[in-house]
């Protein structure tokens, strides 16, 4: 592989604000306003990972992949205990958004194996995860399951894609 292929989403188990740690795991973060900080490498750095310099947000699947998140879910337990720092939807709509415009940028298609959850990776992709179910509930929205999630997210890229020139 010599190219980006696909985005995953996931939340950064932290409150709202963007800090070192989160710039380092990920390429793209957004805070609970939709406000969208860069990470400190570029998503070309995970094209190869064989030179160990890349951003490691997924486990055996970095190569390839841009990874994006909210920076939310701080204390979270489970779908109906979500702790104080859920997703809001002004920072899973500009995520999306994000997300389509890397889609144009890389012709990467929106489909559930290139434009998933980070909880989508293990059960679609087939690579073993540490048990990750991210994102499983966006409360603003009333959904409470990662297909459900992912689902709702490709939707929201879809839209968003379909209408970049």
């Amino acid at each position: 592989m010599n190219k980006l292929e696909r985005v995953i989403a996931h939340w950064s188990v932290t409150t709202y604000e963007v800090d070192d740690d989160c710039r380092r795991r990920y390429h793209y973060i957004f805070d609970q306003n939709g406000r969208e900080y860069l990470g400190f490498k570029r998503p070309e750095a995970n094209i190869s990972v064989s030179d160990k310099d890349y951003v490691g947000h997924t486990k055996d699947c970095n190569q390839g992949s841009i990874g994006v998140a909210c920076a939310a879910m701080h204390g979270a337990l489970s779908v109906d205990n979500y702790g104080n720092f859920p997703i809001l939807r002004p920072q899973f709509e500009a995520m999306c958004l994000r997300i389509a415009k890397l889609c144009k940028r890389y012709g990467i298609p929106v489909t559930p194996r290139t434009v998933l959850m980070h909880g989508e990776v293990q059960k679609t992709l087939g690579i073993k995860q540490r048990g990750k179910w991210d994102i499983a509930v966006l409360p603003y929205a009333g959904l409470k399951t990662i297909e459900a999630c992912g689902d709702y997210m490709r939707k929201l890229v879809s839209g968003y894609l379909a209408n970049l020139k």
